[in-house]
């Protein structure tokens, strides 16, 4: 459960060190439940200052981030699953890349196998969030990133 904007900031500031080269991430969740405020919190922990836009018309937003390409997608405008494969975006992924793709199901069956799928709801205070590991790189990401979270008060 996440209550406010600073508990977001949190999670995604925990994250940054835990990311490495080659993982990919389906972010999940109705529009405006807060998954390009999560991308850019996570850009903020990298080091990015400037302008952190949503891709929600550009469809990608590159960020080079000392030696990783991360790269993050908006595919809510697809309408058509080719279209993935029409915009050369597969050529994106790689073991120097991190890519974070939000409503990751208009590309089919198209997209890299997530290493972490995340999901993002609206809850009556706040947010729930979950995060769920289907690689075992994203299982390492996974454990790291949980490692990095303060702890919370007994």
């Amino acid at each position: 459960m996440l209550p406010d904007e600073a508990a977001l900031c949190s999670l995604a500031h925990a994250l940054w060190p835990a990311l490495t080269g080659g993982l990919v991430f389906h972010l999940q969740g109705p529009v405006g439940a807060g998954k390009t405020a999560f991308v850019r919190q996570v850009l903020r922990a990298g080091g990015i200052q400037g302008p952190v836009r949503s891709p929600t018309y550009t469809l990608v937003e590159l960020y080079p981030l000392s030696n990783l390409y991360f790269y993050h997608f908006d595919l809510y405008r697809f309408f058509d699953p080719d279209e993935w494969t029409g915009a050369g975006f597969d050529e994106m992924f790689g073991a120097g890349s991190v890519a974070m793709i939000e409503w990751p199901e208009k590309a089919g069956d198209l997209l890299p196998h997530p290493d972490i799928t995340l999901q993002i709801d609206y809850a009556p205070q706040g947010r729930h969030f979950r995060a769920f590991a289907s690689t075992p790189e994203g299982q390492v990401c996974l454990a790291a990133w949980k490692h990095n979270l303060p702890t919370q008060p007994a």
